[in-house]
């Protein structure tokens, strides 16, 4: 009876080891076919011959396995180096598949004679191992194609430079007690010069308080990714459907709530990320003489009063202003604002987002300026056409599908300047309808006199953008020590990964920019490509190195084999390789390099702290007729953007998606997401490190629970205080991180109740004389992190 049952077993491994044979052999010999690596066609059909001596107990099937798992290290380690995660597909899965030939009735051994036999095996293959490693990986830096990450291009300092002490007009408070614009100062530093919390004690950090904002039935989750601003004793924060809430500073408690009233489900997206906020000159006595500005999904300006919550009568129509003036007759939901507006002299500053991909024909990318008292237009810039500052005349609208700018912006007080990061003109894939001032103002940063609405001068980050590498990051102000002086510096971060430093008084380049030549290729009817796109030479490059086959990735062979062949399938010709009627991949995605989160900026040390992510998109065009008879079209009344993009009035719909594999993670190797300090007076990278473990992510979403470093996929920002520790949440994992800001290295972590796909901030109350950091905690359906409503504060025990 015994005998049969190991004979039972015996023949299930060989089925075992057949199959994952004969995936192995089809698949790798497609890969073949393709040009590519012949590894998985090679080992698949020896399994197959192993399966076969198995099934028969022949004494060949164990030491012919030992073989492949020896040219298997060799190969992997060939490939990978001494990458762990890169080892994991090569290595993982034939190691645990070899602990089948210790299975009672496997080995034709028995008794002492087996164990004996089993241990000598394991021994003699554990050495081949270890020998295969360093001459795999040794072989591996003769190939010649080892390309270093283009993060390192500029150098690595190693080291913070010193601080220096600069007058700067964009400080809002010496102290830093208050937060009081989206990125606390006018031009998004980030920055605090709070020091209560320090590297010697930020290990004591514990939850002071945690506010929940209510989540609604039928509203939708994932929303939450304000960053709150604190006046006095009070916060202000939005909810993703833009009720706002005043909460006590200290206890996180309710002082009041306004109902904005939207209605979910008709929108693109639900995000509020930001409010901003006015004191009337004077006093500051009387109603709304404190103000609290938000704008809303269903393009409407609102002044609240700061005491109360109550609407402003005397701004607007009953505290509001309608933002579909002047932008003609539009579905629900085809624009709506999620950032926060900009203050600037008096002028409440704001652009609008539209839902990308739906058709040619969406409301203006028009961004305005409105008195922040009466709210009355104070001018209008329309790049179709920039001669007139007013409102468009009767019968006449805003231009129609212009580039527009739905990212947060920033303000320059002393120079009276607003500088606006603008998106492609609609639709993302297709630009065979766009103008010329389309693409003279796309994926571009616009400065914008304040008080006249008039250009002073702009600077595009990628000419005719087909990628959706519009400009999402706020750009940050900051004054840069140099030999010849301070610098009035901009520092526009991008999708693309590429950061430009630019003179905001001038546009002119700060560090050098080439144009350089880029793919060719795939151009579909009507369309035309730039020739060359600009590359920042001094800086890091944080959209990651030209990928390679062997740069493709999965949790087993058989879904890395199936990222290898998709790669070899797609049409990938390095960065910025055009989409085309086939497949086509886009690297970085659509996420970036950096999305809205943008950098943060040691104001004393000229320190930049990036997050970016490392991901590609695949990108298809679908000819119109093709499009019509799959039912790729819009939905009636609703702006529903999705993997299928209709792009209405153009010859093409188009569908856009992550690079994943079939168990829902990204093809290419991790880190999928860095965070990185660049000394901005060199250009030069002090350090860089993975952001995030693999604690909350996994195969089809399924949590790991392994705490191991990993770099995943990010959303949102940062924060530095002048004690030099950097707050960031940002990652797929739920946690809220202290780095320290000279190395990177994690001081302190603690979970939060969702994902923090949010920017923190921090602020001092004068009640408890503690220092707070704030998150909002309310995660990201794309990114698969969890959602929730909360709003989470930290602080020293008291």
């Amino acid at each position: 009876m015994a005998i049969k049952a190991g004979g039972v077993v015996r023949l299930l491994y060989a089925l075992v080891l057949a199959a994952s044979g004969l995936a192995l052999l089809a698949g790798g010999a497609h890969l073949v076919s393709l040009g590519g690596s012949a590894y998985y066609a090679l080992c698949g059909a020896v399994l197959i011959g192993i399966a076969a001596l198995t099934a028969f107990r022949h004494r060949l099937a164990r030491p012919l396995y030992a073989t492949v798992l020896v040219f298997t290290a060799a190969w992997a380690f060939w490939e990978a180096g001494l990458d762990g995660w890169a080892l994991l597909p090569r290595l993982a899965f034939f190691l645990v598949l070899g602990l089948g030939f210790l299975l009672p009735g496997v080995s034709n051994r028995t008794g002492h004679q087996k164990g004996k036999t089993a241990r000598a095996g394991w021994g003699v293959f554990l050495a081949s191992f270890a020998l295969a490693a360093p001459i795999g990986s040794w072989l591996g830096t003769t190939r010649g194609d080892n390309k270093p990450d283009p993060i390192y291009q500029a150098g690595v300092s190693g080291a913070l430079p010193e601080k220096v002490s600069k007058a700067s007009s964009l400080t809002t408070t010496s102290d830093g007690r208050d937060w009081r614009n989206y990125g606390n100062d006018p031009g998004g530093s980030r920055f605090s010069p709070l020091d209560q919390i320090d590297k010697d004690n930020v290990g004591q950090l514990e939850v002071a308080w945690t506010a929940h904002l209510g989540r609604v039935p039928g509203r939708a989750e994932g929303s939450l990714q304000v960053t709150p601003l604190k006046i006095g004793n009070t916060l202000y924060v939005c909810t993703g459907l833009n009720d706002v809430i005043a909460l006590d500073a200290e206890t996180g408690r309710t002082n009041w709530r306004f109902d904005s009233r939207i209605a979910p489900g008709t929108y693109a997206i639900h995000a509020c990320r930001g409010v901003a906020y006015f004191e009337k000159p004077g006093d500051g006595r009387g109603p709304c003489a404190k103000r609290v500005i938000t704008n809303t999904l269903d393009a409407r300006l609102i002044a609240l009063d700061a005491l109360t919550g109550k609407p402003c009568t005397d701004f607007g129509d009953g505290g509001q202003v309608d933002l579909m003036e002047g932008l003609g007759t539009h579905e629900p939901g085809y624009y709506f604002v999620s950032s926060a507006p900009t203050l600037v002299r008096g002028k409440i500053v704001l652009g609008g987002g539209v839902a990308d991909g739906l058709l040619w024909g969406e409301p203006s990318g028009v961004i305005r300026a409105f008195d922040a008292i009466t709210g009355k237009l104070a001018w209008a810039f329309d790049v179709g056409r920039l001669d007139r500052q007013g409102p468009p005349p009767p019968g006449e609208t805003y231009t129609d599908s212009t580039p527009n700018s739905w990212a947060p912006m920033s303000a320059d007080p002393d120079l009276g300047l607003v500088f606006a990061p603008t998106g492609n003109a609609t639709p993302d894939y297709y630009g065979g309808n766009r103008r010329d001032f389309d693409d003279r103002f796309s994926s571009s940063v616009v400065a914008i006199d304040a008080e006249t609405g008039k250009l002073r001068w702009f600077f595009q980050t990628a000419h005719h953008d087909i990628w959706d590498y519009d400009v999402a990051a706020q750009p940050g102000l900051v004054d840069i020590a140099t030999p010849a002086g301070v610098r009035k510096a901009l520092v526009q971060a991008t999708k693309r990964g590429e950061i430009f430093v630019l003179d905001r008084q001038t546009g002119e380049p700060i560090f050098p920019i080439e144009e350089r030549t880029v793919p060719q290729g795939g151009l579909v009817a009507g369309e035309r490509l730039a020739s060359t796109q600009p590359f920042s030479e001094a800086l890091p490059a944080f959209g990651g190195a030209t990928w390679q086959e062997r740069d493709m990735w999965g949790l087993t062979p058989f879904d890395q084999l199936w990222c290898r062949t998709a790669f070899k399938e797609h049409r990938y010709e390095g960065r910025m390789t055009p989409p085309g009627v086939r497949t086509a991949i886009a690297h970085p995605g659509f996420m970036g390099g950096i999305d809205w989160g943008s950098v943060a900026v040691d104001r004393d040390r000229d320190v930049m702290i990036v997050n970016s992510n490392r991901m590609g998109t695949v990108i298809t065009l679908i000819e119109r007729r093709v499009a019509d008879a799959m039912g790729i079209k819009r939905s009636a009344g609703k702006a529903k953007i999705g993997l299928n993009m209709p792009q209405e009035g153009t010859p093409y719909a188009a569908t856009a998606a992550g690079f994943l594999s079939p168990l829902g993670v990204p093809c290419n190797e991790p880190p999928f997401g860095k965070v990185s300090a660049v000394n901005l007076r060199t250009g030069k990278l002090i350090w860089t490190r993975p952001l995030g473990s693999a604690r909350d992510s996994g195969p089809m979403g399924i949590p790991s629970m392994l705490p191991l470093s990993m770099g995943l996929p990010n959303t949102g920002g940062s924060l530095i205080t002048r004690s030099g520790i950097v707050f960031i949440a940002a990652a797929q994992e739920r946690a809220l991180r202290a780095l320290d800001e000279a190395t990177g290295k994690t001081l302190w972590s603690a979970r939060l109740p969702a994902g923090g796909q949010a920017s923190p901030m921090t602020y001092w109350s004068n009640k408890s004389k503690r220092q707070f950091v704030v998150i909002a905690a309310g995660g990201n359906i794309p990114l698969q992190s969890k959602t929730g409503d909360a709003l989470v504060a930290f602080a020293l025990p008291q």
